[in-house]
């Protein structure tokens, strides 16, 4: 069985990023490769991307109570007072 996990050093071990489903007690062999960080930058771009693929707001389209009620635009909660 061969199972490929990434994971991080804290300094003093091996960190899994994500949960690991093996035996508890089973002794491992381990190989380790760097991993070339993704930049933030480059993920910042994608949302930018991604916004800018959006359809433009038009002004009467948004509610102009949006920031006091926006519990009841987000969730559906009744409207405050």
């Amino acid at each position: 069985m061969t199972t490929r996990m990434r994971v991080h050093f804290d300094g003093k071990v091996f960190i899994p990023d994500e949960p690991v489903d093996v035996p508890i007690g089973q002794p491992f062999e381990v190989s380790l490769r760097p991993v070339e960080p993704t930049s933030a930058s480059g993920s910042l771009a994608a949302v930018a991307d991604w916004l800018e693929s959006l359809p433009p707001l038009n002004g009467n389209d948004s509610p102009t109570d949006l920031a006091s009620q926006h519990d009841h635009y987000l969730y559906g909660t009744p409207k405050r007072p």
